[in-house]
């Protein structure tokens, strides 16, 4: 079972790096083969609504981006992870996930859905300094509607609120436990 963790935060060791790597940790543990991409380390342009954009399901920009598709395409389990920024995602988070429009157009307007050829289970782990929860709310609809273009069944989430401090969530046990046994019940039993 290949797992495969993106993490939209543009901080290294933060909260959410932190969280990402404590679920894919216990998902190892059950014997997931992992990877951890991190977005803010690519070369990942903003999607151009190509004007001469093909049918199929593929982009014409050519970046980092093109490794993005052949990982989620391949994942069994996609761990995506993002702070909460401005009451939704990172901007980090937003860009690749515009960047599926050309699998959404395909899947929507042509029927076609070979890029996306297999249902996987997907899991949404977000952090935020505020105690909003309409935040997260916010955040989890685009995820949502991004799991459904990738053939992704929005399965579980982890929303931790009143985290703000770099590393902060070292101070709480409570949601590294969370992520690690998160990571360890997906990848035994995809629940």
């Amino acid at each position: 079972m290949y797992m495969l963790g993106i993490n939209a935060s543009p901080r290294i060791g933060g909260n959410t790096d932190i969280l990402l790597d404590k679920a894919l940790e216990g998902a190892r543990l059950k014997g997931a083969d992992t990877e951890k991409i991190i977005l803010n380390q690519l070369k990942i342009s903003p999607c151009q609504e190509c004007p001469d954009m093909p049918n199929e399901s593929y982009c014409v920009i050519d970046d980092d981006m093109q490794a993005v598709y052949a990982k989620v395409k391949k994942c069994d389990i996609l761990f995506f992870a993002s702070p909460i920024f401005f009451g939704s995602l990172s901007a980090q988070a937003k860009i690749m996930i515009d960047r599926f429009q050309c699998i959404w157009r395909a899947k929507y307007l042509f029927k076609n859905d070979a890029f996306m050829d297999k249902k996987r289970i997907g899991v949404f782990i977000s952090v935020e300094a505020s105690e909003r929860r309409d935040f997260f709310d916010n955040a989890k609809e685009i995820v949502k509607n991004f799991f459904a273009t990738i053939n992704t069944v929005y399965k579980k989430e982890l929303f931790c609120p009143g985290v703000d401090e770099k590393a902060g969530i070292l101070k709480h046990p409570d949601y590294l436990n969370t992520a690690f046994e998160l990571g360890k019940k997906i990848a035994s039993k995809g629940v």
